[in-house]
């Protein structure tokens, strides 16, 4: 039972985490939202293949290029990097959303999931680690640090934030105009709101708006 108290005069409801959101659902991950889904395609020791979904992943920085994502615990995809310091991430497109859903099942350990799943595989150029084969784009990446998260209180949680440097890029030469991707036109999904809820892009909800001079680029 949440602690939280709010007055029914003010214009926003409040709660702080800790004592519960008092509400039917979790709104987290409404607020934080949409999220690229971080598919993760990794080899382990042995070089059995793994690929699955991650919605706590982005872009961290461009120089040098990074992105990173968070495991819940220790899963074959966090393990698996850990041992092998590479991974790739793949572009989730609406064509692959089925296919991206069932690998998030959490299949016996040394399961080959693209395999398992159905996904047609091509090799990577710098690591070895296979990719989605029509994924528009795909990032190769090698380990930069996986850290252990902790609390603001020093307790250690169990979430694992990989982070890796992009080494690689495919472009799916079909998207490229002007030399552009064009990320609307692949129509990437992403999460939102509540349990299986997602979002896709349409070139039609896109909108320009360039920064003012002097600000940060």
């Amino acid at each position: 039972m949440s602690l939280n108290k709010t007055s029914g005069n003010e214009d926003h409801y409040f709660y702080e985490p800790a004592l519960g959101h008092g509400l039917p659902h979790d709104p987290f991950k409404a607020i934080v939202c949409p999220r690229p889904i971080g598919w993760i395609s990794t080899c382990d020791s042995k070089g059995r293949a793994n690929i699955a979904p991650y919605s706590f992943f982005n872009a961290v920085c461009d120089a040098p290029p990074a992105v990173a994502f968070a495991s819940d615990g220790w899963k074959d995809s966090a393990r698996n990097i850990a041992e092998t310091g590479e991974f790739a991430f793949n572009f989730v497109t609406h064509e692959h959303a089925q296919l991206m859903n069932r690998s998030s099942v959490r299949f016996e350990k040394g399961t080959d999931e693209f395999s398992e799943v159905e996904i047609e595989r091509k090799a990577c150029r710098k690591i070895s680690v296979p990719r989605v084969a029509n994924s528009p784009a795909v990032l190769e990446c090698k380990l930069m640090n996986i850290v252990e998260l902790h609390d603001i209180e020093g307790r250690k949680t169990e979430y694992k934030l990989v982070i890796g440097q992009v080494v690689g890029v495919h472009i799916d030469r079909a998207f490229l105009r002007n030399g552009l991707f064009d990320f609307a036109a692949a129509r990437p999904i992403m999460r939102a709101g509540y349990r299986g809820e997602y979002v896709q892009v349409a070139p039609d909800a896109l909108f320009t708006m360039l920064r003012p001079p002097g600000s940060y680029l």
